[in-house]
């Protein structure tokens, strides 16, 4: 039977519980494998708890160091119960000059203190007992988040200053450099909002016209990483010519915004009336599409989608690693081109004599190269429209394959 002995009633604070007629300091850390909290509780004495009811600062660094243990048990270990037990007396009874001592060599949840109100310069000189002078039973977990992403970027030498950090603010990467930015006048101290305003008016005019587009390549969501690369290198250019003074976290966040946002657009673009397909499919009257794993589809004239929206949703749908040739034939003109994604290369198949009763059919092919999922498109819109012939202004083309491949590696990786 376990009673509750005493509780601060705040969050996690570790609590004490009685059973079989001794005190235990019970708390909640870390999760099993089944994402649920795990719970830790090892024996004190009287005079323990006695200390913890009375002084709150001592109750949280017992927490902090002891949380550190927790962490060691993982997901299904057992507590290390006389290194917890070896904490007590020294967190909780010794001197204060002594208690810093054991924190410069101890692990302990610097997090831990800072939520519930700790100085930061104090902890930060060793003196951990000063600093928690100022605790408070109630965290402010986002305090402590601000100090994590200080700290982060300590450890990598980058120090902000006030329209770096109002800028990071403003696009929401401030705490956690994993967020998806986004536009947060509200976050940033009015005081500067102007300046980072104008920060934000030089990236858009520096991406102005310019446009990322998806990468049907790889998936149905994701987006021409070259188109990426050459607004966020636009940006960062223009940015940094005209605020020369930004750190590179704030420069970055500006152009990740840009970037993300352009993105977005174009996710959100039905493929029929993106510029790059708008009137494809005006000269095939039906065109079929394989891919290297022998599935198939098909387009015809008057459907409610055009060619290369429907063939690139068939890319979508299916390119993988393993699967990166696709085909489109034209069966009514007797040609074809087939891409090779994993080249950055293209194959124009014409009939040049039909099969039948007599010899076998005979075909060209002519190989050429492409300049990205952009190169790609044009060649798609260009064959849907006017077939093979019309692929003449997209070369060179060549039949001779040695030639084609001493041309690609000139070329070298895309």
């Amino acid at each position: 039977m376990r009673d509750v002995v005493f509780t601060r009633g705040s969050g996690w604070i570790p609590i004490v519980t009685r059973e079989d007629g001794g005190p235990r300091l019970t708390l909640g850390a870390g999760a099993d494998a089944n994402h649920e909290p795990r719970t830790f509780a090892f024996p004190i004495r009287e005079d323990h708890l006695a200390v913890i009811r009375e002084d709150l600062a001592r109750h949280l660094l017992l927490w902090s160091a002891v949380l550190p243990l927790c962490d060691d048990a993982g997901t299904r270990g057992r507590l290390d119960e006389d290194a917890a037990v070896a904490l007590l007396d020294p967190v909780l009874l010794l001197p204060p000059a002594d208690v810093d001592a054991l924190f410069r060599r101890i692990r302990w949840d610097r997090d831990r203190l800072v939520a519930h109100g700790a100085d930061v310069a104090l902890l930060e000189r060793g003196r951990v007992c000063a600093a928690m002078r100022t605790a408070t039973e109630t965290p402010d977990e986002k305090r402590a988040q601000e100090h994590r992403a200080v700290r982060r970027r300590a450890e990598r030498g980058v120090v902000l200053g006030p329209l770096d950090t109002a800028i990071l603010k403003y696009t929401g990467r401030y705490l956690h450099g994993g967020t998806v930015p986004g536009r947060r006048p509200h976050a940033v101290d009015p005081a500067l909002l102007p300046e980072v305003m104008r920060v934000v008016a030089t990236a858009e005019r520096a991406c102005a016209g310019m446009r990322i587009g998806l990468d049907p390549r790889r998936g149905r969501r994701a987006t021409d990483k070259r188109a990426w690369d050459r607004m966020a290198a636009a940006v960062d250019a223009a940015v940094r010519r005209a605020h020369p003074g930004l750190a590179d976290d704030a420069v970055r966040t500006v152009g990740f915004l840009m970037c993300s946002e352009a993105a977005a657009r174009s996710r959100n673009t039905p493929a029929e009336e993106d510029e790059e397909t708008a009137g494809v499919g005006a000269g095939a009257t039906a065109l079929s599409f394989t891919d290297d794993k022998g599935a198939e589809g098909k387009w015809r004239r008057g459907g409610p989608r055009t060619a290369a929206a429907e063939f690139w949703e068939f890319v979508a749908d299916r390119s993988a690693a393993d699967n990166e040739v696709f085909t489109i034939e034209d069966e009514e003109r007797g040609e074809g081109i087939q891409l090779h994604f994993y080249a950055d290369s293209v194959a124009r198949i014409t009939t040049v004599r039909k099969g039948g009763a007599g010899p076998d059919p005979e075909y060209r092919v002519e190989y050429g190269l492409v300049d990205g999922i952009e190169g790609y498109r044009e060649v798609v819109g260009a064959f849907a429209r006017g077939g093979c012939a019309a692929l003449d202004r997209h070369g060179p083309w060549t039949p001779d394959v040695e030639e084609f491949e001493r041309a690609r590696r000139r070329r070298g990786p895309r």
